[in-house]
């Protein structure tokens, strides 16, 4: 069965041989069992992503938590605690959320 959202992992020096793309590959690998296992299935990926991007859209990358609502709160706060723990598998604890460039899409 196909994973249900595909995930690409951009590599910053555009390196795109064979060597390379085997590691990009276990890296969308690891990546992608850390966003599952910290949202609780890879179902929940893409909803809960899409929901954090609506919540990005409408209050920014830095929203006030009063600003939220509860739920809202919930899905922006366990996104990018998903996000953070997935970078620091792939890429290690040094990497912060905007270093890392990825593609989720449905």
């Amino acid at each position: 069965m196909p994973p249900p959202y595909r995930l690409t992992l951009y590599d910053a020096d555009g390196a795109s041989d064979a060597r390379a793309d085997a590691g990009r590959q276990a890296a969308e690998r690891r990546f992608r069992q850390v966003l599952d296992a910290s949202l609780g299935d890879a179902h929940l990926v893409w909803p809960v992503y899409s929901a954090y991007q609506r919540i990005v859209a409408t209050h920014g990358e830095a929203p006030d938590p009063d600003a939220l609502t509860e739920a809202e709160l919930a899905v922006f706060t366990q996104w990018q605690a998903a996000e953070q723990a997935a970078i620091h598998a792939v890429f290690g604890p040094h990497r912060h959320l905007g270093d890392a460039v990825f593609d989720l899409q449905p």
